[in-house]
């Protein structure tokens, strides 16, 4: 396992409430790019992965939006791959482009078919793409990075299923994922979900869900997230898992540094407002747009 001494001495110290930004993400990933060993750069890469599914959504719902980039795939290559995968050809080879990509299109096109025949299922395809995003990373081979993304996929699945609790929509249809506890939500009448015994941090959880102003509520998730990278980084001080945590940290703080309130009250009123009309088909204009 590869140590990081140099780099990691040399990391000026951060906190959550910090004003200014060290580094941005995209900053810290070029920084450490030629720093990493080979395995330890394909766990950071994970992360990224997050940006290359907002890039593809919004390809189907702006095409003519510039990517994120913190992505590092083409809207070339998605085309490329869809198009391969709609005419039943071999996909492109393309290291670039991570297994789930090809299921989710696979997905898609499967539910194009559903809807020709007049069935539909309403989850929405930013769900759909999450739920392969999250089972793609907790296969990684590293214990801190896959415990990571399920704390993470737990937590949204929880705290979502308070919010559907809330406003008396049906759960089931808005968890993502299929863990023990993804399962546990979608299956429980219980305030706890059945969870009580298994998740020490479920109590925590269900006391920010309480908090009515939605920034303040934010922020003690991020708190929450914090505290578990701290814990679970504290015998790990040279090693990848601490790059991995430091790159969390800045992606927490360059959030809160662009972030405003009005932001998360808009946010919030959009999810409830796309919960109430139920899902839609996120990439209707990407087949559109590809079958030109």
């Amino acid at each position: 396992m590869s140590k990081y001494y140099y780099l990691i001495a040399g990391l000026p110290n951060i906190a959550l409430d910090d004003s200014k930004l060290t580094y941005s993400v995209a900053e810290f990933r070029q920084e450490i790019d030629n720093q990493l060993s080979d395995a330890d750069r394909k766990l950071i890469d994970l992360f990224f992965l997050k940006y290359e599914n907002l890039n593809v959504i919004n390809h189907a719902k702006y095409p003519d939006r510039d990517p994120d980039p913190r992505g590092r795939i083409t809207y070339d290559e998605f085309n490329e791959l869809y198009k391969a995968l709609k005419e039943e050809e071999k996909p492109p080879k393309n290291n670039n482009i991570p297994s789930y990509f090809v299921e989710f299109f696979k997905l898609y096109l499967a539910e194009e078919a559903k809807e020709n025949k007049g069935e539909k299922e309403y989850i929405s395809w930013e769900d759909r793409l999450a739920a392969l995003y999250y089972s793609y990373a907790m296969d990684c081979g590293n214990a801190f990075v896959r415990e990571w993304f399920e704390l993470n996929l737990n937590i949204n699945n929880m705290l979502t299923a308070i919010t559907c609790r809330k406003y008396g929509f049906d759960k089931a249809g808005y968890i993502v994922g299929h863990n023990d506890v993804a399962e546990s939500i979608r299956t429980s009448n219980a305030r706890d979900f059945g969870l009580g015994d298994t998740i020490d941090y479920l109590p925590e959880l269900q006391r920010i869900a309480e908090e009515s102003d939605l920034i303040v509520r934010e922020k003690k998730v991020d708190i929450l997230k914090w505290k578990w990278l701290d814990d679970n980084t504290f015998f790990k001080t040279f090693d990848i898992e601490s790059v991995f945590a430091y790159l969390l940290k800045l992606e927490m703080i360059e959030r809160w540094v662009t972030l405003d309130k009005n932001t998360g009250e808009k946010t919030f009123r959009e999810i409830i407002g796309a919960m109430k009309k139920g899902s839609e088909n996120a990439l209707e204009e990407f087949k559109r747009n590809n079958n030109k």
